[in-house]
């Protein structure tokens, strides 16, 4: 969130979230960043947690630590956009505005869920994750990675870029290397998380101003479930847009390309100061 493209694309003097202009809070959820996680030394003795649970603690950091009573606006890519949707009704008085990113308002389902399974499931069985006190990656992890990073990938852009067994091995490499630099129990956890979220019930009591933003070629959210058409018209004022990705964008990936959807920032903004 704080990389080059997302300070240009959004935090610089004139973007959307100029830093100039607004105080930007940056958040590491439980089990994530410098937060408190598993590979800190509990490892599968760590406490399991839920997205209420990051949110609860989102609360308790916004309104005790920094003691701000109610939030002008919430931007929240893929997990961090599931938490939005999560905040609008857990808190409906405590944020004026909330623009989930690559998410939809509805409980982890289908292939979205079965891959989960098949990555915890690879992880859980390997021999060498050893009740998760492993000393170096379990093979498992390693081996469904790639899996996991093929679906955040857009199929468009795959078909674009991986054009032979060559380049389709190099992509696989390229994600069991990016697999080695992460704690195998922390990914465990945090795609675990996932299993208590379900807004759907208590979208009712939603009274911030959501703007959904998801992505045509983004197979983690499938716009061919039309989740967002049948949910949207029930949420009190509520709107959505689906933009349109190709061979250039990078399906569920393109959240982090903030220079592809800037201006949707910027006119959710303006819509919310001009309510």
């Amino acid at each position: 969130m704080r990389s080059p493209e997302f300070v240009s694309s959004l935090y610089e003097l004139g973007r959307p979230l100029d830093a100039s202009k607004y105080f930007l809070i940056f958040i590491d959820n439980v089990g994530h960043g410098g937060s408190s996680k598993p590979s800190d030394g509990l490892h599968a003795k760590f406490p399991h947690y839920g997205y209420r649970d990051m949110v609860d603690l989102q609360h308790l950091i916004v309104t005790e630590t920094l003691g701000i009573r109610r939030l002008h606006a919430i931007l929240g890519v893929s997990m961090g956009g599931m938490n939005a949707w999560t905040w609008a009704e857990q808190y409906p008085n405590a944020v004026q505005g909330v623009m989930p990113v690559a998410a939809l308002p509805a409980s982890i389902s289908g292939r979205n869920l079965i891959w989960r399974r098949i990555v915890a499931r690879s992880i859980r069985t390997d021999p060498a994750w050893q009740d998760g006190e492993y000393r170096q990656p379990p093979r498992g992890w390693l081996e469904a990675f790639p899996l996991f990073r093929m679906m955040l990938d857009g199929v468009p852009h795959l078909d674009a870029t991986v054009k032979d067994r060559a380049s389709a091995d190099e992509f696989i490499q390229a994600a069991v290397d990016q697999a080695r630099e992460q704690d195998a129990n922390d990914a465990l956890y945090s795609l675990e998380s996932s299993g208590d979220y379900d807004p759907g019930p208590a979208l009712s009591k939603v009274r911030a101003k959501v703007f959904a933003l998801n992505f045509s070629d983004d197979e983690f959210n499938p716009v061919s479930l039309h989740t967002l058409e049948a949910v949207i018209p029930g949420v009190p004022g509520a709107s959505f847009l689906i933009q349109s990705g190709d061979g250039t964008t990078f399906g569920h990936l393109t959240m982090r390309h903030p220079a592809l959807w800037a201006k949707h920032v910027a006119a959710f903004l303006k819509s919310i100061e001009e309510r």
